[in-house]
């Protein structure tokens, strides 16, 4: 075999003299130095071959696409021969294809060869690598050989790894499309395209080494559809259409001014409005949550019209034989506007029957003697309206300034301070400025059924049965708005003996005691009516505190006196063990055995702050030993009871009567409850030089300040500063109150009184009682009528609120306090549906539509999602009627603000949703048609 290899060989070589040198290379043996150093040897080795062989091309890696075979290819210099040998066996002569040619600058040999690889070589080949080949050159002086030359079949296959995912982001959101291509050999290189082009890559949009595409800050223009492509030497992918959507979410513009009042005379209506186009939603962007048109009541003072007054008598006959006599516009005078007297108001007579009997001598007579009468006259009006002016001066020598009486009442009410001669006072000689205004938003009034007008019952209905909604009428909100139908008081049962709770954990600590106390006997807040089959709203009026009877929560012929009452707790800690206070009134509903087929809704107000999850809240019921059991905790889910916790109520859903309260576990030292601060001022009646300042800090609550309102009531204390809220924190500090800026020079006031302290203990655990420090101060001079100072509240280490007090300390009269108290509202129970939002009918067949699934994909759940009520929803679902119990608490949540947009809304997005589905639906059933006319 040798020897056949070697005639091969040598039959290559031009010369026989070197058969024997050819042997041993092609053996793979080196060429004895003797023959080397031989005459022929010497000769070579000084000759043109007496160096080892050069590459000038090497084989590169290459890539075998489809059947078509490869080319490697070897040149070297001085060679007398190339072979190549692939995964370590020599490749036959026949396989080779071999030039040969002089380089004209050294006169050395180079030479060529070329070999072709095979798909079928490749895939025969089953080693532990990949298919190699290399090349081996000879020279005179020995071998060399080449780099590995590695040889694959390449392909790319069909389907992506991970396809990018469409995705809707608001603007200057992130947006991220992740792609991983399908294998391949070469690796594939991946670019993207949008909307079919190019995407071109800039300081915003980039691509990962992932070949993910990341838009750091998505603008409108970014929206549209994106592919990414993955490609190599064999083919090119495109993977499926991802849609991106930047859309943008609506902003409302700036109010308008007030419109003018709608009628002429009397109260009527104003309003004013605002779109949403501050931005306008784009791309399906959310529409802006509130009222687009917002109404006030106004009061319009009525026009009086003039009427004449009596004539006078006639004047005596003048020398033109003429008199007359005359009358004033003044039985009434116009007023408002009202129109001026018809007619004239000087009447002239020819003197008839003698009376012209004067002379002309006489003439003159009468003319002095009515002027001197006339100067008579003048000069006593004179010296009486002088008189009257130095005596109104030395009774009042400053305008008299009181509290602004403020539209209090059993309602959302507004106010604003008339602020004219100086911004700190409240003039009570000036009439609340109802045109700008700051609303204080209390859910204790009725309002009246005007929303069911606005709303009428074919737009709301119209997207129930295709979920197409036309729209509501304009978007309202009435202010000092009730209605006329309420029980009457002598139906309110006896509450002597229900338990107001007086063991709560009574902590070992002195509440602060107040300077001055107020009134020992405090009210019982509560309110009671019948209830029937038709349901209604009973309402412990000013309190914050309601509670709803569905419609058809009491059985047909059968009526409960229900009643409602807010106890009166001795301690604010619920137990000794564990750190909680209440953060809302006890309240107790009732009678025991109250029989009903559904929840009611509770609302009942709170203080604390739940915009940061600084607290654990939880409701509690009293037991029969006064003991506090937890029901549930408002962030946990329950099948037996609901929270809604919103920033200042809580919408609770129940089904045994009760006495409940919110009470609350401070998680660290930034948990807060919020406080309202107020000042009030009367003159000491045991020092008429003398004015006390009162300063109260209450839990932020309506029933909270109700006590003090009523204290000061009875005690004419006027308010001169607007309430203002301050957030308290749990951080052991305490609450200083001190009174600044005191004109020393006419005020003073006892020593060491200008600053007063409160516990953190006896502020934090406070508990709806008011706590209130007073500075009594005292004037140097009768005729000094104003004070203006400051009063600082500050806590320690935290914030600090500011009440400025500008005020006259002459009684002009009783002052009044300007907010609600008991009798401001007496409306507590409404019954029927003049007691709800929605209309019988439309919740009825709201319930019906939602209540079951159905392949148009409207059920309750979707519903609940569009109110925002998208927690605990096993507790619905283990209700009767679902939609029934989400409609009763979406009426608890808008009982005071006529809101019934929120409703149109959810149901209008329900429609579009309902839209799309049905487009799939009908696409999907279009698919399967046609695949069905194909098969057959």
């Amino acid at each position: 075999m040798g020897r056949e290899k070697s005639r091969a060989v040598m039959g290559q070589f031009s010369g026989g003299c070197y058969w024997s040198f050819a042997i041993l290379v092609l053996l793979g043996r080196q060429v004895p130095a003797t023959l080397a150093r031989g005459p022929r040897g010497e000769a070579l080795q000084h000759g043109q071959s007496g160096t080892l062989p050069q590459f000038l091309e090497e084989p590169v890696d290459a890539y075998i696409v489809k059947n078509n075979p490869i080319k490697l290819r070897c040149q070297a210099r001085p060679a007398l021969q190339i072979f190549f040998k692939c995964n370590g066996d020599w490749v036959h002569q026949s396989q080779h294809s071999s030039q040969e040619h002089t380089d004209a600058g050294t006169g050395l040999k180079i030479r060529e060869v070329m070999i072709n690889v095979s798909r079928q070589q490749v895939e025969d080949f089953h080693g532990p690598e990949d298919y190699w080949c290399l090349c081996v050159a000879w020279s005179h002086l020995g071998t060399s050989k080449s780099r590995k030359a590695t040889v694959r079949i390449a392909y790319l296959r069909k389907n992506f790894e991970q396809d990018p995912q469409g995705t809707e982001v608001p603007l200057n959101g992130m947006i991220v499309l992740h792609c991983r291509p399908p294998e391949g050999v070469p690796v594939a290189e991946v670019e993207w395209l949008k909307n079919d082009e190019p995407l071109s890559l800039d300081g915003v949009i980039v691509t990962r080494g992932d070949h993910s595409l990341i838009i750091s800050e998505a603008r409108l223009s970014d929206s549209g559809n994106y592919t990414c492509v993955s490609s190599n030497i064999v083919a090119k992918r495109r993977s499926a259409t991802a849609a991106v959507v930047v859309y943008v979410n609506g902003g409302w513009s700036s109010w308008t001014d007030w419109s003018p009042c709608n009628v002429r005379c009397g109260r009527g209506v104003q309003k004013r409005s605002r779109t949403c186009t501050n931005p306008a939603p784009l791309n399906g962007g959310a529409f802006c949550e509130g009222m687009s048109v917002q109404k006030s009541t106004c009061n319009t003072l009525c026009p009086v019209d003039g009427s004449w007054g009596e004539w006078s008598v006639w004047s005596a006959c003048s020398s033109d034989c003429e008199r007359q006599r005359s009358r004033e516009c003044t039985a009434p005078e116009p007023k408002h506007g009202g129109r001026l007297c018809d007619g004239v108001a000087l009447a002239t007579d020819n003197c008839t029957g003698g009376l012209c009997t004067q002379s002309v001598e006489n003439s003159s007579d009468v003319a002095l003697y009515s002027g001197l009468a006339a100067g008579v006259v003048t000069v006593v009006l004179l010296i009486i309206a002088v008189t009257l002016y130095r005596r109104s001066q030395s009774e009042y020598g400053v305008d008299v300034i009181d509290s602004s009486a403020l539209t209090g009442g059993f309602q959302s009410f507004s106010f604003k301070t008339s602020r004219q001669a100086n911004p700190l006072l409240i003039n009570s000689s000036l009439q609340p400025d109802l045109t700008v205004s700051r609303t204080y938003t209390s859910p204790m009034c009725f309002q009246d059924s005007i929303d069911k007008e606005l709303m009428a019952e074919r737009s709301l209905l119209d997207p129930l049965p295709d979920l197409k909604v036309k729209g509501l009428a304009e978007r309202a909100e009435y202010h000092v708005m009730s209605h006329p139908q309420t029980f009457p008081r002598g139906l309110a049962p006896d509450y002597r003996g229900v338990s107001v709770g007086t063991t709560l954990g009574r902590k070992s600590k002195n509440l602060f005691t107040p300077q001055v106390s107020l009134p020992p006997s405090r009210p019982l807040h509560r309110a009671t009516a019948v209830f029937g089959h038709a349901g209604g709203r009973l309402v412990v009026p000013n309190t914050g505190i309601s509670l709803l009877v569905p419609h058809g929560g009491i059985a047909e012929d059968t009526t409960w006196e229900m009643y409602m009452i807010i106890n009166q707790q001795d301690s604010s800690t619920v137990s000794e063990d564990e750190p909680e206070i209440f953060l809302s009134p006890a309240v107790t509903y009732g009678p025991p055995g109250l029989d009903l087929s559904c929840p009611i809704a509770m609302t009942i107000a709170h203080c604390a702050e739940v915009a940061s999850d600084n607290w654990t809240i939880r409701l509690k019921r009293q037991m029969q030993d006064n003991k506090w059991e937890e029901v549930m905790s408002v962030d946990e889910e329950s099948t037996s009871c609901y929270c809604l916790l919103e920033a200042q109520r809580c919408h609770v859903l129940l089904e045994h009567p009760g006495s409940y309260a919110l009470v609350g576990e401070p998680l660290n030292q930034e948990a807060g409850k919020r406080l309202r601060l107020a000042v009030f001022g009367s003159t000491d009646p045991s020092n008429s030089l003398g004015f006390t300042l009162r300063v109260y800090c209450v839990d932020d609550t309506p029933h909270a300040f109700q006590e003090v309102a009523v204290g000061e009531r009875s005690r004419g204390g006027r308010l001169l500063e607007e309430p203002k809220m301050m957030l308290f924190r749990g951080n052991t500090f305490s609450l200083q109150v001190s009174i600044q800026d005191i004109p020393q020079l006419l005020w003073s006031i006892k020593p060491f009184t200008t600053c007063q302290e409160f516990s953190f203990f006896q502020v934090w655990a406070s508990n709806q009682h008011p706590l209130q420090c007073a500075f009594s101060l005292e004037r140097y001079s009768h005729s000094l009528s104003q004070l203006s100072c400051k009063i600082s509240v500050r806590q320690v280490k935290g914030e600090e609120q500011i009440l400025q007090v500008y005020t006259s300390v002459v009684e002009k009269e009783k002052g009044v306090v300007p907010f609600f108290t008991q009798s401001d509202c007496t409306i507590s129970s409404q019954t029927g549906s003049r007691a709800f939002k929605i209309p019988l009918s439309i919740r009825q067949r709201i319930s019906a539509t939602f209540d079951t699934a159905n392949a148009k994909g409207k059920d309750w759940q979707l519903l609940a999602q569009k109110l925002h009520i998208d927690r605990n929803l096993c507790y619905f679902a283990c209700q009767e009627s679902p939609s029934s119990i989400i409609l009763s608490l979406w009426e608890a949540q808008h009982q005071d603000l006529a809101d019934l947009d929120s409703l149109a809304s959810a149901l209008e997005e329900i429609s579009k949703i309902q839209s799309s589905r049905i487009a799939i639906l009908d696409c999907s059933r279009e698919e399967q048609d046609s695949e069905f006319t194909s098969l057959g």
